[in-house]
């Protein structure tokens, strides 16, 4: 695994970067031994919180998490344990989509795969109503959801209005 570690506004000393680099090489019993994996790691602040995001970009599929604490290693541990359970969780969706593809590891005996019913639980129809932006944040406050679906009439596309984190908003444009 070659792990690239860069810091916004925060030093990275060499006892954080080794933290850092044992806490996420446990990941590389995932991939397979010859399968050269970049993982890209970002720590930065905001107020009293020490935030880590770690992307890993494979060639079949994009892992990606981000974690916040007040303490930085505290910060480290919960990542790790979020992408490991990200990969134990997709693991039998992987495996299948990505069976005859080198790079990901298909078996292990580290846990066990789970049969999936259909993640579905219910459909909505909706009518596009065009209409901008700020209206499409009132509807989805108004909702208590956590993202809407609208004909942006300023951008003539479909767009999905979504909360982030930071408790701004982003929003999504399909062409």
């Amino acid at each position: 695994m070659n792990i690239s570690i860069h810091g916004d506004h925060v030093k990275i000393t060499e006892a954080i970067k080794e933290y850092i680099e044992e806490k996420l090489s446990k990941l590389s019993k995932f991939f397979d031994e010859n399968a050269d994996v970049d993982v890209i790691v970002r720590v930065r602040v905001r107020g009293i919180e020490q935030i880590i995001e770690v992307t890993v970009p494979t060639k079949l599929f994009t892992l990606r998490a981000e974690e916040s604490n007040s303490d930085l290693y505290a910060a480290i541990d919960l990542v790790q344990k979020k992408l490991e359970g990200q990969l134990k969780k997709n693991k039998s969706k992987l495996a299948s989509r990505y069976k005859d593809k080198k790079g990901f590891v298909i078996a292990s005996e580290d846990f066990k795969i789970v049969e999936e019913t259909s993640l579905i639980a219910r459909r909505k129809e909706i009518e596009f109503k065009p209409m901008d932006e700020e209206e499409a944040i009132l509807q989805m406050e108004l909702t208590e959801h956590d993202f809407f679906v609208f004909k942006n009439s300023k951008e003539k596309c479909v767009s999905v209005v979504y909360k982030r984190k930071d408790g701004k908003y982003g929003i999504i444009n399909a062409r």
